[in-house]
């Protein structure tokens, strides 16, 4: 049996989305706190928190999982996905060359590697995609439309999607896509 959406639409709804979020943000926390003891020569606790980091991300996916906060049939959000981490790769850069003009040359250098991995996420997106799903490539005759915050691609008619549609990826309204050329 699959869990993917049996609380929508359900008293427990409510309760899983705050729960996904809840522990989204925790991920955050224990990865910053393991850095942060990490900093401070304090590697075993470090690695518990990642530990707990990995734990708290697994429970994220979970509660967003029987939320039905992504859609089962998750291919065309793979692809879009895809777009978003390759672009993704050029966005982080620049952003990485902005701390090095602020003086943050540390930062910027680990930044530098964070844009090399969300181009690599692009790259095996690709590849999962075209082994999996190869047809999904030819958008031929279909609309391709591009979130402008995160680089997400929409195919198909955006325009038949309910108004309170969202970026599935940054949470941006609709009216942030355009179509792409």
């Amino acid at each position: 049996m699959s869990l993917h959406g049996i609380t929508k639409g359900t008293p427990l709804e409510k309760m899983a989305e705050m729960m996904a979020l809840g522990e989204a943000k925790g991920t955050m926390m224990y990865y910053t706190l393991a850095r942060l003891a990490k900093e401070q020569g304090l590697d075993d606790v470090a690695a518990q928190f990642v530990q707990a980091a990995n734990q708290e991300a697994v429970h994220a996916g979970f509660y967003a999982t029987v939320n039905g906060m992504l859609p089962k049939d998750f291919w065309q959000l793979v692809r879009g996905v895809m777009s978003a981490e390759t672009s993704g790769e050029k966005k982080v850069k620049a952003m990485a060359d902005k701390f090095r003009e602020a003086g943050f040359g540390e930062a910027a250098d680990e930044m530098e590697i964070f844009a090399r991995q969300e181009g690599h996420h692009g790259v095996m997106l690709a590849k999962i995609l075209e082994k999996h799903c190869p047809g999904l490539f030819e958008a031929a005759g279909k609309k391709i439309y591009v979130c402008a915050v995160c680089g997400y691609e929409y195919v198909g008619d955006l325009d038949a999607e309910p108004e309170d549609f969202v970026c599935p990826l940054c949470g941006q309204p609709k009216k942030v896509f355009s179509l792409k050329d």
